[in-house]
Formats: C-alpha cells, structure tokens, sequence
C-alpha cells in the first residue's frame, strides 16, 4: 500500500486496518512455521505496510490535538 493512498484514509479505517494487517501478519508467521510460504516476502512488505500506517495515523492523531 502506497502512502499516499494511506493518507487518505480516515483515523478509524486506519486503526481497522492496521489491526488487521497485525492479525494477517500473525498468521502468516504460523504457516510459515508449519508449513513454508512460498513467497515470504510477504511478511516483510506487510511488517511495512503497517509500519507506514502507525506513522500516518500519529501524524493525523497530532494534527488534531
């Protein structure tokens, strides 16, 4: 996800996604301790992506305050 389609977002689609993409990262690190994932980049860009949307969402949370 690019950052500039994050910011677009509001603090509560935000905070949904984010939430989200921790869940999808926890279980893929399981099937990846069961089973190899062929592509395991994913865990990366995603580890990423929800990197990118914390720093987002403090920007907006800081803006308002």
């Amino acid at each position: 996800m690019k950052t500039s389609e994050i910011r677009e977002l509001t603090v509560a689609e935000l905070a949904e996604r984010i939430e989200a993409a921790k869940a999808e990262i926890v279980r893929m690190k399981l099937n990846h301790a069961v089973s190899p994932l062929e592509n395991t980049t994913v865990i990366k860009k995603t580890r990423r992506d929800i990197a990118r949307m914390l720093t987002v969402l403090g920007q907006k949370q800081n803006v308002k305050s």
